[in-house]
């Protein structure tokens, strides 16, 4: 399909300092959009200025929830290209959480072009300084205007586009993580494994308990024996344990399956770590603390890339990990995986896309 491109009249005004980005508060002057009717699916492809999009109040996205999303980033490179890291795994994961939400599938190599036309449109937003980036968001929602719980017969799909900053305010300086033991994300035969945008909704409650005691982020533990550790809630999660980097296994499918993770696991591996995707309880890391074997913790996900984990409460035990420091096997992976998407690392993986 033929992307129609009507650009703006009205163009925004740019950040003009860039060291005061915040994270998906700033959009671009396009954004892309396509529809699906039952009968004629996906069509009309079209790249029109960034504005609000007309919603009937029975739109079934507000009342069932119906709607997923995805999350990559287009970097300017240290030559002065622009190139986005594995789109081609956003667009599948986007196809695994639409089969799961019964929301039709889009072709995969068509949302990477539309995602690469929407960049180009506005390549000038693209922020210029290290460690900045143009954070890209897809979504597809239920359109119809009826109350009635069934699958969509009209949804919108949708692309849209911020310049960002570091995730954290204190950029890649240790996280302080809250173990939820009361609230529950997801479980097996869930949408866990899924972007769905439920899923977060789900997590607020939890996030904001954790924020009272002073932490930034919950790490859940499994939603049917509470003692297995799953993810953060914005981020996978990573252990060093006794030199072993250890993660959570897929395998119950109530955990996403992050890009950025598998590519953690691909570049651990290739250079030589001992890795595993196993359970993890919860008792096996503070026994481990307690042994003085608890190397390093540190989650990932594409807003943050890596985000070291300085303390663990659990109950009332607090674990201060590494005396609250980033340890080597967390920097190693973020210079490696950032020099990759930046441009300032040889590629050797066959990851990044160039769109320029």
């Amino acid at each position: 399909m033929e992307i129609k491109i009507t650009r703006t009249t009205s163009p925004k005004e740019k950040p003009a300092d860039e060291t005061k980005l915040s994270f998906g508060k700033i959009f671009t002057d396009h954004m892309f959009l396509m529809n699906y009717d039952e009968g004629e699916g996906w069509h009309d492809p079209r790249i029109v200025p960034y504005g609000s999009l007309p919603m009937d109040p029975a739109s079934m996205c507000l009342h069932y929830g119906q709607a997923v999303f995805e999350g990559l980033k287009a970097y300017l490179t240290a030559d002065g290209h622009v190139q986005l890291f594995r789109p081609d795994q956003n667009m599948a994961r986007l196809n695994v959480s639409n089969d799961r939400l019964c929301i039709p599938k889009i072709d995969e190599k068509f949302g990477v072009k539309a995602i690469e036309t929407l960049v180009e449109v506005d390549k000038e937003w693209i922020p210029k300084s290290y460690g900045t980036s143009l954070y890209i968001r897809p979504f597809i929602f239920a359109a119809d205007p009826m109350l009635g719980v069934h699958p969509a017969k009209h949804l919108i799909f949708a692309i849209i586009c911020s310049p960002v900053g570091a995730y954290y305010a204190a950029g890649l300086a240790p996280v302080k993580i809250y173990v939820e033991q009361n609230y529950v994300r997801a479980v097996t035969g869930g949408t866990g494994f899924t972007k769905a945008a439920a899923n977060y909704a789900i997590s607020l409650k939890a996030q904001e308990v954790s924020e009272k005691q002073g932490y930034e982020q919950v790490l859940w533990l499994d939603g049917i024996h509470r003692k297995y550790i799953e993810e953060v809630g914005s981020m996978n999660v990573f252990f060093v344990i006794d030199g072993e980097v250890v993660t959570p296994s897929l395998e119950r499918r109530s955990i996403l399956s992050g890009i950025t993770r598998k590519s953690c696991l691909e570049v651990l591996k290739a250079k030589g770590y001992k890795t595993s995707e196993r359970d993890i309880k919860i008792d096996e890391l503070v026994k481990a603390y307690d042994k003085g074997k608890l190397n390093e913790a540190f989650g990932t996900g594409t807003a943050a890339v890596i985000s070291p984990i300085g303390e663990l409460k659990y109950g009332d035990k607090v674990m201060t990990i590494n005396n609250g420091e980033i340890g080597p096997v967390s920097r190693m992976l973020y210079d490696t995986i950032t020099g990759i998407q930046w441009g300032v690392i040889k590629d050797d993986f066959g990851w990044t896309v160039r769109i320029d």
